[in-house]
């Protein structure tokens, strides 16, 4: 199999689970060291956490980083821990909550919690990683995690929807700010993809929550919610060398919905 990052060093927040944890084991299959940053080190979706399964599975250097995305110190402990691996080439701001609380409901408290973790943690994830190109005189890439509610958003996201469009509009900035210095910066835009926030979406259980998905997937295209592997697969792509021309560009990734 070809190696698309051998020799690189990625860091992954919100990389214990879901879409981190399956960008983490992709990379990590390509080639690439991970720093496997998180608030958590036990996937929540069971299993053996993601930095022993990349050093098991596939024979890659792989470093767990107690993270909290709100808290731009810890950003420069990752950041540090992947200059300890060989020097920092990918940095993927992943980490991200959902929010479906009404509008008329949401108060200051759930305000502050979104934006800090969606949107100030992908900020200052992406100043440690320019900081750290910048010093280091080196390429790099960044890729942010922003969603499909930036592109085709609905009332039940009054939240999400503003919070995932910040991270988009952030990301044409930084490609324009760091171009010229070799970093680029992209993001992905996943649609309904198989995780946990999947499950703590409006579907969870009973009949209400069944009629909702049967809507959903009449809605894509493809007929079915994506896979985490997917969504790691442009990923991969964005971070390698097969993307060295392609800068501030928003990847959606959703099984054709935001075209319906």
């Amino acid at each position: 199999m070809t190696q698309l990052l051998d020799g690189k060093t990625a860091v992954v927040t919100g990389a214990a689970s879901g879409l981190g944890r399956a960008i983490s084991l992709t990379f990590a299959e390509h080639g690439a060291d991970v720093v496997v940053a998180d608030i958590r080190e036990e996937p929540k979706e069971g299993g053996e956490p993601t930095h022993e399964r990349i050093e098991a599975g596939t024979g890659q250097r792989a470093e767990y980083v107690e993270c909290d995305v709100t808290d731009p110190d810890d950003h420069a402990v990752a950041a540090a821990a992947a200059a300890e691996l060989g020097g920092l080439d990918v940095w993927v701001n992943n980490a991200g909550v959902i929010s479906h609380i009404d509008f008329l409901d949401i108060t200051e408290d759930d305000f502050d919690r979104v934006m800090d973790i969606d949107v100030k943690g992908v900020f200052f994830g992406a100043q440690a990683a320019a900081r750290q190109f910048l010093e280091s005189d080196s390429d790099g890439t960044i890729i942010n995690m922003s969603s499909l509610a930036a592109v085709r958003t609905g009332g039940d996201m009054p939240l999400y929807g503003p919070a995932k469009a910040g991270v988009q509009q952030l990301t044409y900035s930084l490609a324009d700010r760091f171009g010229g210095d070799g970093i680029r910066v992209n993001c992905i835009n996943p649609g309904w993809t198989e995780t946990q926030m999947l499950a703590e979406s409006p579907m969870g259980e009973g009949e209400a929550g069944q009629r909702f998905q049967e809507m959903l997937l009449g809605a894509i295209p493809q007929g079915r919610f994506g896979k985490p592997e997917e969504v790691a697969n442009v990923a991969l792509f964005l971070a390698s060398d097969l993307a060295s021309y392609v800068n501030g560009e928003r990847i959606v990734v959703d099984g054709g919905f935001a075209n319906t």
